[in-house]
C-alpha cells in the first residue's frame, strides 16, 4: 500500500513585501471573500512572516509559502518556491 498522502499543511501564493530581515521575508496574501450581507466579493489581505533559508526572495517576487512548525514568535511559514521573479 504505497499511496501518496496529500499534505494537510496550508499553502498560499503571495507577494514579497519586505526582505530586510535575515532569513525572513514578509509575504502579503490576498484572498477573495463573499460579503454576507451584500453578496459581493471583497479583497482581504494579510501579511505573514516566512522563513527564507537562502535569502533568495526579493521584493516584488511572487512566492508560494507553506505552513510549518513555529520557527520563532511570529514565523510559522516557510518559503516553498519562487513562482515568478520581480521585473
Amino acid at each position: 500500500m504505497t499511496e501518496q498522502v496529500k499534505s494537510r499543511k496550508k499553502e498560499f501564493i503571495g507577494l514579497v513585501k519586505s526582505n530586510k530581515m535575515e532569513k525572513t521575508i514578509v509575504v502579503s496574501i490576498e484572498t477573495l471573500a463573499l460579503h454576507p450581507l451584500y453578496k459581493k466579493y471583497v479583497k482581504q489581505s494579510k501579511k505573514v512572516k516566512a522563513h527564507d533559508e537562502k535569502n533568495e526572495a526579493k521584493i516584488g517576487d511572487r512566492v508560494r509559502v507553506i505552513e510549518c512548525r513555529p520557527i520563532s514568535k511570529e514565523k510559522s511559514w516557510k518559503l516553498a518556491e519562487i513562482v515568478e521573479r520581480a521585473r
